[in-house]
């Protein structure tokens, strides 16, 4: 097996409570429509960044809590204008500039999905020594942690 060989795109698959929605909020959010529509499926395949994220309706097995998903953006630049739109959008749930999670200094901003599965837009600025006091465990808002 070759060990240097890079995946050439990622695939994620999640279960979903009301497809109509789900559909609704990732044209938004992505900015583009999905590549198929099936009873009950639903799949978008994005060039930038590499990803092929799927949707399944199945209420009985959507999960709660298994963290969070998000993309890395190139530039502060971008993160604004992404910020920007998301807000045109009625998408923003929260947004955090400077802040330190995960042990790195990030600019970010938060979308929920209609199941409440998390995404963040994030810069990643610089590593830190340490992880903002709110995302310690026990906290109120540790459900809305980054980490």
């Amino acid at each position: 097996m070759n060990t240097t060989a890079k995946f050439p795109r990622m695939h994620v698959s999640l279960y979903v409570a009301d497809m109509q929605k789900t559909i609704d909020f990732y044209t938004t959010f992505f900015g583009q429509e999905p590549s198929k529509v099936k009873a009950k499926y639903a799949k978008y395949e994005l060039e930038n960044p590499s990803l092929i994220i799927s949707f399944i309706e199945n209420k009985d097995r959507v999960q709660a809590h298994f963290g969070h998903l998000g993309f890395q953006v190139g530039t502060v630049e971008e993160m604004k204008e992404r910020l920007a739109v998301a807000k045109e959008q009625g998408i923003v749930e929260r947004e955090e500039i400077g802040t330190a999670c995960c042990y790195a200094v990030q600019d970010k901003f938060w979308v929920n999905d209609p199941d409440g599965v998390q995404w963040e837009v994030y810069y990643f600025h610089e590593d830190a020594q340490f992880n903002d006091p709110h995302y310690e465990v026990g906290k109120a808002v540790s459900e809305k942690a980054c980490c």
